[in-house]
């Protein structure tokens, strides 16, 4: 349960517009499919399941399942155990609950004044080894969610490893979604999660979101470098990463 949800409405942080459509943003991804929601629902009455239990369960194809499973690993909701094969192949894929408190809440809150004291603590170090040490963080994270949906060695194709990534941005409060951008596909973030931090040190925050993208596609996909090309913090309507 959101911790704000007991106590009076005068003494609840204020809910910015952004953080309102980032949330609202995150829950109809994962929860917007009716099948999806049963699936979730049903997994958290077991000790997780696998695709072929979904499909046969829900009389789906075993791709359509795969593919509800994946929606919610992305967005954190269910987290993956991989099981050795006793043949030759890929291990095959368990997913099962994460922890309750990350289900129908908030998308994380920031804490201003943490945020800002850090962002603050990097930048001491310079422009370039503050940008350097923040990507380094982001990417070490993003590997952290890639392993958690039960991938780390780069097998998904880039449109379904960009889309994961998507997909855990809006569930981390970024309200993101794929774009085609001409021959390349982008990642439009229509909200940041950090705040004035965001704006105080903005080669910080948005080295740790680089890092973060890289990080995910990395271990989803393979090597791929974001470019930044479109900030919010810059004046732009939304953050744009273009693949």
């Amino acid at each position: 349960m959101d911790p704000d949800a007991s106590r009076p409405a005068a003494d609840r942080p204020e809910l910015s517009p952004d953080e309102f459509s980032a949330t609202v943003a995150a829950v109809t991804n994962a929860f917007g499919d009716p099948t999806r929601r049963e699936i979730y629902l049903d997994a958290r009455t077991r000790d997780g399941v696998t695709a072929a239990e979904v499909a046969e369960r829900f009389d789906l194809h075993s791709n359509v399942a795969r593919h509800h499973l994946e929606k919610l690993a992305g967005g954190g909701y269910l987290v993956v155990d991989l099981a050795r094969a006793e043949s030759a192949g890929r291990p095959s894929k368990r997913y099962r609950p994460s922890s309750e408190d990350a289900v129908l809440t908030m998308v994380p809150r920031r804490d201003d004044l943490l945020m800002g004291l850090l962002a603050r603590a990097l930048d001491r170090l310079g422009p370039e080894a503050a940008g350097k040490l923040a990507d380094e963080v982001g990417f070490e994270h993003g590997q952290a969610l890639a392993e958690a949906m039960g991938e780390t060695d780069g097998h998904r194709s880039a449109r379904a490893a960009i889309g994961a990534v998507a997909d855990a941005l809006t569930a981390h409060g970024f309200a993101a979604h794929v774009e085609d951008k001409g021959r390349r596909l982008a990642i439009i973030s229509e909200c940041c999660p950090f705040g004035e931090a965001a704006q105080l040190y903005p080669h910080v925050v948005c080295a740790v979101d680089r890092g973060l993208i890289r990080g995910m596609l990395a271990g989803l996909h393979g090597q791929t470098d974001p470019h930044i090309e479109a900030s919010r913090l810059h004046g732009d309507d939304h953050c744009v990463a273009r693949l």
